[in-house]
């Protein structure tokens, strides 16, 4: 055992017993775990009591509880709140998602963003949208069934005595870029509104969301967080290396297989309810191991971290510009880019130094 792996089993842990089952919790990451969900439920609030037409806290308890005024249930429970929760439930669906291909392919840029299963999804809505000029159910649709085709593919694809990390982000790679030339000439080959429809869409926006958005990604959540949860200490025996892992006596293909299913489950349901929303499935998990210092994929926490990132970025795209509200893609995108640049300089310095 290494040094690292020796430091880590030595942490403090607290187990937690119920029935059969044992629970082991670090308190560091349970305290990061706090910290964040209180920081996502501060921005649930602001992003409820903030606007055009704002109300206050109290008001807004009101108003969940069924005493506020018509105009009060109208704004809070018809229009801030499905987009609040849309946020929050989607970005902890990222979180999650990046997290487990992070595990998967044990390379910080194994995400669903880079290795081309949200390109396969934006394929899927495109076609949709400007070829069969399907209905916006029907683009969610196209786009849950072009994520999982294309991590299909991927996987299939990087197939060679098993799934190696970077083979499958070498492939995935590939195959983002031939899936983004598809949508870009497709978008050159439709109509001028079709076309504007159609970019709003790959841009990642909750910009008229409802509660059918919600309820697929909650769904989604409630299925497949657990076997994340189930499939977590075997990630966390995977990143060893599959020979290590099968001494331990992980079978380490059938539990990559596994993974992928639950990440790509996760990651294509929300891009199918908000469009493919960029670096939050990067980030979030990168974040969560910096502040943890636990390995694996830390799959509550990177779902908080997940919630809390997207949900930020949402308020900044609502209140950025008084006059319009951006597509929250644009502002993840910025923040990702500016993460991204850290994270290189940083490995780049680590490198020289």
């Amino acid at each position: 055992m290494t040094s690292m792996a020796a430091a880590r089993s030595a942490r403090p842990k607290r187990i937690f017993t119920l029935g059969s089952f044992h629970i082991r919790v670090e308190p560091r990451a349970l305290t990061v775990a706090l910290v964040l969900l209180v920081l996502t439920v501060v921005v649930l609030v602001i992003s409820l009591t903030t606007g055009d037409y704002p109300i206050s806290p109290i008001d807004v308890v009101r108003t969940l509880l069924g005493d506020g005024t018509a105009i009060q249930h109208f704004i809070v429970e018809t229009l801030r709140l499905p987009r609040a929760i849309l946020a929050m439930v989607v970005g902890a669906a990222l979180g999650i998602g990046g997290a487990i291909f992070q595990s998967v392919s044990r390379n910080p840029l194994g995400s669903p963003d880079i290795i081309g299963f949200d390109a396969g999804a934006a394929t899927g809505a495109v076609v949709v949208l400007l070829v069969l000029h399907g209905s916006q159910a029907a683009t969610s649709l196209g786009a849950l069934i072009g994520g999982v085709g294309t991590a299909l593919a991927v996987y299939l694809l990087a197939m060679k005595r098993g799934v190696q990390g970077y083979r499958l982000i070498l492939v995935g790679i590939g195959i983002a870029a031939m899936l983004t030339s598809v949508n870009s000439y497709l978008l050159t080959r439709a109509k001028v509104t079709e076309a504007q429809q159609a970019a709003v869409w790959l841009t990642g926006s909750l910009n008229g969301r409802g509660w059918e958005q919600v309820r697929p990604v909650c769904v989604a959540l409630v299925v497949l967080v657990p076997l994340a949860c189930m499939l977590g200490r075997s990630l966390r025996m995977l990143e060893l290396g599959d020979d290590t892992a099968g001494m331990l006596g992980v079978p380490a293909e059938g539990i990559r297989l596994a993974s992928i299913v639950v990440g790509v489950g996760l990651a294509a349901t929300a891009t199918a309810a908000a469009g493919p929303i960029g670096f939050v499935a990067l980030a979030a998990p990168q974040i969560t191991r910096r502040l943890t210092r636990a390995p694996g994929p830390n799959v509550l926490v990177s779902a908080i971290c997940g919630a809390l990132l997207l949900s930020a970025s949402d308020l900044v795209a609502q209140r950025v510009l008084p006059s319009t509200q951006l597509p929250v893609g644009i502002v993840t995108g910025v923040i990702g880019g500016i993460y991204l640049a850290w994270l290189l300089s940083r490995e780049w310095r680590k490198r020289l130094g």
